[in-house]
């Protein structure tokens, strides 16, 4: 039976249960159940902490993990991604009061030698300071709320993870550098674990969904002639399927197509002469 982890709160639980939902796998319904068995398809999720789920998958413990990448990184375990799932996306980055962020900016990172960095990531900026060769005074480790710790004295920069940076503006702060790290929820092994068929399994799944939620199936009707245009419009993923109708010189033509697209291609498919344009979701797919 394949044991999977999933978060149990934050961020990342609904959309990752959404996610294992629409690729055909049972999900909890209340928040206290903390393992839940899928017998239809030979699985076991077991809802975890986000920031514990590596250190189980990275141990053997557990077969598979989604996380973020930052949490990932963060916890040092034995474990690498297999699949991006493009939830959660965020960005982790340095950040110092307004006329300390804009010196650091032209000095670089070299900059932050010697400066104490509070973060509840110390696992990442150790990273970041290795690979560029930095030693900082001190790396705080805070388990939230990182914001304060400069006015609080404990710190002259914090790292974080920055969505809108609106917290951090109300706090006087301001971000500098290059991002340390662009995160996403990701799907977790064993580092140099063997891929069973039931993981690949749940891989096509995840990939399946992926697909389904980017892409839309058009349907529409065309003169002969215009094909050749209309096919530019509407490529598919391997090629169109274009069918004779049974009025001479129509055809109807079938194809997948970006979601955020859709509506400019229909508008660009009708100045061609394209009519009777439909657009239907796609629930699930394997390519």
């Amino acid at each position: 039976m394949l044991r999977i982890a999933v978060p149990n709160k934050g961020s990342l639980s609904e959309p990752a249960s959404a996610m294992l939902h629409e690729a055909g796998y049972r999900q909890r319904k209340h928040s206290k159940e903390l393992v839940l068995t899928d017998p239809d398809n030979n699985v076991e999720f077991f809802f975890l902490r986000p920031r514990d789920i590596a250190i189980y998958v990275g141990s053997g413990r557990l077969d598979a993990g989604i996380t973020g990448r930052d949490l990932l990184m963060d916890s040092g375990a034995e474990a690498e991604e297999i699949l991006q799932l493009g939830l959660a996306p965020a960005t982790f980055r340095y950040a110092a009061p307004a006329p300390i962020a804009r010196e650091l900016a032209e000095q670089g990172k070299k900059g932050l030698a010697g400066l104490r960095v509070a973060s509840s990531y110390i696992g990442i900026v150790q990273r970041d300071f290795a690979e560029h060769g930095i030693e900082a005074a001190a790396l705080v480790k805070l388990d939230g709320a990182v914001e304060t710790a400069i006015q609080l004295g404990v710190a002259d920069v914090i790292a974080d993870v920055v969505e809108t940076g609106t917290t951090l503006a109300q706090a006087g702060l301001e971000v500098f550098g290059e991002p340390i790290l662009r995160s996403e929820a990701v799907l977790i092994r064993r580092a140099g674990a063997e891929t069973s068929p039931a993981l690949e399994q749940l891989v096509r799944r995840l990939q399946g969904v992926l697909v389904a939620r980017s892409y839309v199936m058009m349907d529409y009707d065309i003169r002969v002639e215009r094909v050749e245009a209309a096919v530019t419009l509407t490529p598919g993923l391997e090629s169109p399927t274009v069918s004779p109708l049974h009025n001479e010189g129509w055809v109807a033509v079938r194809a997948m197509v970006p979601r955020k697209n859709a509506q400019q291609i229909m508008d660009d498919l009708w100045e061609i002469g394209a009519r009777a344009i439909l657009v239907t979701g796609i629930h699930a797919c394997r390519l």
